[in-house]
């Protein structure tokens, strides 16, 4: 783990990258509809697509090569993934990705643990992106970015830390851009979304106009445009499902981070739902043009073998999926201070992850 003084800091920190102004998710203790599609979702389907469709050529490697993922997705043989007592461990992260002010940012951060002895199941932790870090002065959610900056692997430096936390091995790491779920649901030609309450933001940032000083406007309105989203389902296109998840400036209670978090949710088992249609599996030009998204915008240590047998896993367990967040009861919200930058930051009671990692592994088994 990287001290402190390894890591070259300019003048933009994660402060910097974030907008302060917007206070983080107040944390529940329980989270009535999980992110537990995600999982299912980024392993099963992207991760086997991205491995066992690389190579579209029927020539003899191809075969051999797709037999042998074949063998491995049937016999799911244990010696060729990484596990520890009968789980594998892997961390899941969404960043928002190009175009963004901060695209290395991973707002997303998920333990999962998928257990494959005589009762298999999938555990989901979410960990709060306002971890506060000492090791790299910042955020859990910058770490992956202050890991491509030192070596230019994010992977390594927030399996570390997320492991610090949580107290349990990371054996692999999924990294997910955001902006690949808006154009899978083009190739998907939309998904269809149960809006449960409309809202309004008239201040949804406009891409490209972040610094646009709006010809003097002190009030910079040329920045922002207003979204309208009514009650009720609604067939969305891959930029109307991305504003649905993203607005954060919305009147009442859809503008807070947990009512974000919720639509992101729902976008998730939208297209979830979608891929797994008949409609969807049965057409070969969908499949592959998902699979054209997915490999430019997934990032992963796990290996073509150790995918499917992953997968494999995952099925196996699909019936027994439970998460969680950390309950708020082992953090400190300590007042803004120069100590953390200024930012809002969450630190463990009694400067000890101990709490967390005893309920970790009391959720986990």
């Amino acid at each position: 783990m990287p001290k402190k003084s390894d890591i070259k800091f300019e003048q933009q920190n994660n402060s910097s990258m974030v907008d302060l102004k917007q206070k983080p998710t107040v944390l529940k203790k329980n989270i009535k509809h999980p992110l537990k599609y995600l999982v299912i979702f980024i392993t099963i389907l992207l991760m086997s697509l991205m491995f066992i469709f690389t190579n579209r050529k029927i020539d003899g490697i191809f075969v051999k090569n797709y037999l042998g993922l074949f063998s491995d997705f049937v016999f799911t043989p244990t010696s060729k993934i990484k596990s520890t007592d009968q789980k594998i461990n892997v961390l899941i992260l969404g960043k928002s990705g190009a175009g963004h002010t901060a695209p290395d940012l991973t707002d997303t951060v998920i333990f999962s643990s998928v257990s494959f002895n005589n009762n298999p199941s999938i555990r989901l932790i979410s960990v709060p992106r306002d971890i506060w870090i000492p090791e790299i002065r910042a955020k859990i959610n910058s770490a992956y970015y202050w890991g491509k900056q030192k070596n230019n692997d994010g992977m390594s430096l927030s399996k570390d830390l997320v492991e610090g936390i949580v107290g349990e091995p990371i054996h692999y790491v999924v990294v997910f851009d955001f902006s690949s779920f808006t154009k899978i649901i083009d190739v998907l030609g939309g998904v269809e979304v149960n809006v449960e309450r409309s809202f309004i933001d008239e201040k949804y940032p406009i891409a490209g106009k972040e610094n646009d000083l709006c010809e003097g406007d002190k009030t910079y309105k040329c920045r922002y445009e207003t979204i309208t989203f009514g009650k009720g389902k609604q067939l969305m296109d891959g930029t109307t499902a991305l504003k649905f998840v993203r607005s954060r400036n919305a009147q009442g209670d859809e503008g807070t981070d947990i009512a974000r978090e919720q639509r992101q949710q729902e976008i998730i088992v939208a297209v979830k739902n979608t891929i797994l249609s008949t409609k969807t599996l049965l057409n070969p030009n969908k499949m592959w043009g998902i699979w054209n998204v997915l490999k430019d915008t997934v990032e992963t240590n796990i290996n073509e073998s150790s995918a499917v047998i992953i997968a494999r896993k995952i099925l196996n367990a699909r019936k027994d999926v439970k998460s969680s967040v950390i309950p708020e009861d082992f953090f400190i919200n300590p007042p803004i201070s120069s100590k953390y930058d200024k930012q809002y930051v969450f630190i463990p009671r009694n400067e000890s992850w101990n709490g967390v990692q005893n309920w970790i592994t009391e959720f986990l088994n």
